[in-house]
């Protein structure tokens, strides 16, 4: 590829600011100087260097963020916080984005990456990636419920899901709610909400733990995110 493009593509600058660089013989590969940007390097075996700094190339980024309340999963949105915006200027890129989706009232794990195959597969319908989700729910949820998760529910507008699975962690009669775990294999518009909907209860407050070999780091605060480790990209790509 072009060393203009290898600089721009691992946020060493703008255009302008890399020409500028070039300009004044502060980029070399493998130890010449650059005049031009149309120089082409390898990046697997070329060396380039901004004055002393050896520039490492990183075709794939990915992070893991802990999405807070109240902030759109979407990469951009003229008049709300979207997931791009708490990210900070050193990792931001132009071609990160969410994989998948939270909803503006649920917080959780979110993968973000620029891997554009392996987000396509991870969402693929045939894939049936499993999300785990902790809600708070209204009411008391029996294994009747349970049962008809199992089953697949049918929502109100007579759409039929597929299995699920709900695990009842704790009933608080003083306020009237139920602690669950529901496991997915789809994704689909308010999910979890519609779910416990049908059977005429509300999501107090909902929250993803997991999505495919992803289990979301207790250290991550809401609105912070990480890297992956090389451990979880493996087992990602691998699925």
């Amino acid at each position: 590829m072009r060393v203009d493009k290898f600089l721009h593509d691992m946020n060493m600058g703008t255009r302008t600011q890399i020409r500028k660089m070039i300009k004044d013989k502060l980029i070399f590969v493998n130890d010449t100087v650059v005049r031009t940007g149309r120089v082409k390097v390898d990046p697997v075996i070329d060396e380039v260097r901004l004055k002393d700094q050896v520039i490492e190339y990183q075709q794939y980024f990915y992070f893991m963020m802990n999405k807070p309340l109240g902030v759109l999963t979407a990469t951009e949105d003229r008049k709300q916080k979207t997931v791009m915006d708490l990210f900070n200027k050193v990792d931001l890129r132009s071609d990160l984005f969410p994989v998948g989706r939270l909803d503006k009232d649920t917080q959780g794990l979110l993968l973000i990456t620029n891997n554009g195959q392996l987000a396509h597969d991870l969402l693929a319908p045939e894939r049936h990636v499993d999300k785990t989700y902790e809600a708070v729910v209204t009411g008391k949820i029996t294994d009747q419920a349970v049962e008809e998760f199992q089953k697949g529910i049918t929502l109100k507008d007579g759409t039929t899901l597929k299995p699920a699975q709900l695990i009842i962690e704790h009933y608080s009669e003083l306020d009237d709610q139920t602690v669950v775990k529901v496991v997915l294999k789809e994704g689909k518009y308010h999910q979890v909400r519609r779910m416990f909907g049908s059977l005429g209860e509300k999501v107090v407050t909902l929250r993803r733990t997991s999505f495919g070999p992803l289990e979301l780091d207790v250290g991550l605060l809401p609105g912070t995110y990480r890297e992956l480790t090389d451990d979880e990209i493996n087992r990602l790509v691998e699925g």
